[in-house]
């Protein structure tokens, strides 16, 4: 295996070496790329707990990242914990608002880790299957690769090779991975099958006058999804009636006094992967618009320069809606999005998308078409642009059609940061396939941050910043403007404090934003808040944030006008970690908004949750292929991922070549919402 040294820290001190000596080894066979990580440290102070799968934030980590297509734009991420926990996501070099970030966490696959604290570290070993990985059909590879440690009790960031926070992104500094021949995904083909038995009595109200509860009886349900490979780097997925019993629950957010729709991540498999393939700098396509499909197929993959993605589903949701005796009853909507994107340059794209959603039992469709590109100017600054119209026929037999736009610019670096994005949303346009909820709009948005970074123990960052946003519609009518400046601190552990002194809102409410106004009413707000986070102690993570000031009633009983009124918003985690298998995530969000003459509560909105998980073991022995792992380097254990449940336990058997595996997993949540 060839050894690889020299990891250089990121952050905090960007260009000077790891604190503490690490070595990795790579070496491959037919099946399996290896990877080895011999890490030196105190064990005492080694941060490395048992936890479900992809629960790693507050452990040490170390990491892979293969760009298997050696084109700079996108990468697979491996990583685990001192104990082998897995976490695996997608890298791209084009950051999206859906995903947070250049990091799209909803990719899963099945690889095999190993991890163990030593008296003098901790050592961890990764197996990840070709089969696993999407890569051209050559007998010689040429990858780009990352490796990397974390240190978190430091607030340590290290790579190899060095990936310098005075550039954009990382993949154009990835070093080249060459030497394997003769491998390849080889068939790769994964069939999930399941059935349900269920009995169940709910009050039906789709019918508002007659509202009743269903008889209770016994139903059955089966269904299916599957994967495909084809020719090496094309997968084609496929599920007829799936089931989405085992996802996680949403995490929890205030939908209390919402002017507009509260975004929620999507979380069911048959959407997830490949994800990245569908977004644009416009929202085009959230896949939660699709309620209920009994049916779907996707394909998505990269031949040279092009990435092709294509998924057709049904959505039963409209005929499930009404009562049994509507004339829509049983009806069905259709979607179809198709995306096709070019590399061009060095890190550079351009790509064309067309979505439709068609309820063709009475002639309803929205179709969009349109071109974006991403231009990388230089190792900062990168550039976002989209153009698309849309055409829509409404359920009255109306049409109406328009254009949307958005351009945005981003600088990157040690120091200095901006981000700048114009979007021009017409009145005409709409996306039912997107998330776009807001139309005739104009809007201008500057963040400008500065960091100092003093070499100091504790402190890693410091600095201003700040956010100004202006809002028009199409008319010229000044809308909203929002100016807030911040102050922050950074620390080690994953600490933090944000201290917001001052922020100022303006909001102009329209007769159709607000139905009891009888003309434009301007709204002036001010607010202030702070947030902060402490993970300096090995057992408990605490984390919370305040804001008070002025908030706009906007929901309001019929007939009576939205008002200016004092507000108060809040949130607290609390993870406590009091034996190695348990882990409490306590989690409390509060909005309240009172009378500013009286004091009068308007409404108190509480949500708690308290989630509590015993991991029993790190992995759930499955099914061994004798020939995958060299028992010289790992005992061979097949890792598969217990996805997390509310209130279920389940064994879900998954038939694959070339091994059949198992997954498993238990979770319990405890949510309880309060509204008064």
């Amino acid at each position: 295996m060839k050894a690889v040294t020299g990891f250089v820290q990121r952050d905090p001190q960007d260009g000077k070496p790891v604190s503490k000596p690490t070595t990795a080894y790579l070496g491959y066979d037919q099946k399996n790329l290896y990877v080895a990580f011999v890490c030196f440290d105190d064990p005492t102070k080694v941060r490395a707990r048992l936890s479900r799968r992809e629960d790693i934030y507050d452990d040490d980590q170390v990491e892979i990242m293969l760009d298997t297509f050696h084109d700079r734009r996108r990468a697979y991420m491996f990583q685990t914990t001192p104990l082998g926990v897995q976490w695996d996501a997608m890298w791209t070099e084009q950051p999206f608002d859906e995903t947070g970030g250049n990091v799209d966490t909803s990719f899963d696959t099945v690889w095999d880790s190993h991890g163990q604290v030593t008296d003098k570290g901790y050592v961890v070993v990764m197996a990840i299957p070709f089969h696993s990985l999407r890569f051209p059909n050559l007998e010689k590879q040429s990858w780009g690769i990352i490796l990397y440690r974390g240190i978190t009790r430091k607030g340590e960031d290290s790579f190899w090779p060095h990936i310098s926070m005075a550039e954009d992104g990382r993949l154009e500094q990835e070093a080249s991975l060459e030497g394997m021949e003769g491998i390849s995904p080889g068939e790769n083909m994964q069939i999930i099958p399941y059935t349900i038995l269920r009995s169940a009595r709910a009050l039906d109200d789709r019918a508002p006058l007659d509202p009743h509860f269903s008889e209770p009886a016994l139903a059955g349900q089966i269904g299916m999804d599957g994967k495909f490979l084809l020719h090496n780097n094309f997968v084609l997925d496929v599920t007829a009636n799936p089931d989405f019993s085992q996802v996680e629950s949403d995490d929890p957010q205030i939908t209390v006094n919402q002017r507009f729709a509260v975004y929620f991540p999507e979380k069911r498999p048959f959407f997830q992967e490949n994800a990245d393939f569908f977004r644009t700098p416009i929202d085009l396509f959230f896949t939660r618009n699709i309620e209920d499909p009994s049916a779907g197929v996707r394909l998505t993959g990269k031949s040279g320069p092009y990435s092709i993605g294509i998924l057709s589903s049904d959505d039963r949701a409209p005929g499930l809606s009404v009562a049994p005796d509507d004339p829509l009853a049983g009806s069905r909507s259709y979607f179809t999005i198709a995306r096709i994107k070019r590399d061009i340059f060095q890190q550079s794209s351009i790509g064309l998308i067309y979505t439709d959603r068609e309820y063709p039992v009475d002639g309803e469709f929205n179709r969009i078409g349109g071109i974006d590109s991403c231009l990388k100017f230089n190792a900062n600054w990168t550039g976002n642009f989209q153009a698309v119209v849309s055409s829509t026929r409404n359920a009255d037999g109306s049409y109406q059609a328009g254009p949307a736009y958005k351009a945005e610019f981003q600088r990157s670096g040690e120091h200095f940061s901006y981000n700048g994005n114009y979007n021009d949303i017409s009145p005409g346009f709409i996306s039912e396939p997107g998330f776009v909820n807001r139309v005739d709009l104009r809007e201008y948005k500057n963040e400008i941050a500065y960091r100092f970074r003093p070499r100091s123990k504790w402190l890693t960052a410091w600095g201003p910043g700040t956010v100004a946003r202006w809002a028009w519609a199409h008319d010229g009518l000044r809308l909203d403007t929002d100016y807030e400046p911040v102050f922050l601190l950074e620390m080690r552990a994953l600490s933090y404090v944000y201290f917001y002194p001052y922020d100022e809102i303006r909001e102009r409410l329209r007769p159709q934003d607000a139905p009891s106004l009888l003309q434009d009413q301007d709204f002036h707000e001010h607010r202030t808040g702070i947030a902060f986070s402490n993970g300096f102690l090995k057992k408990a993570t605490l984390g919370a944030s305040y804001f008070w000031g002025d908030g706009l009633n906007i929901v309001t009983p019929t007939g009576i006008a939205p008002m200016l009124a004092s507000t108060g918003t809040g949130s607290a985690t609390l993870t406590y970690r009091p034996i190695k298998p348990l882990k409490i995530d306590n989690t409390y969000l509060l909005e309240r908004l009172r009378d500013r003459q009286t004091g009068q509560a308007i409404f108190n909105n509480h949500i708690l949750q308290s989630k509590w998980n015993w991991q029993f073991t790190r992995i759930f022995p499955c099914v061994p292929s004798c020939n995958t792992t060299p028992p010289s380097l790992i005992p061979h254990i097949r890792h598969c991922r217990p996805p997390s449940n509310s209130m279920r336990i389940f064994l879900l058997p998954t038939w694959s070549i070339p091994a059949p595996r198992f997954m498993w997993g238990t979770t319990a949540i405890c949510k309880t919402s309060i509204e008064a």
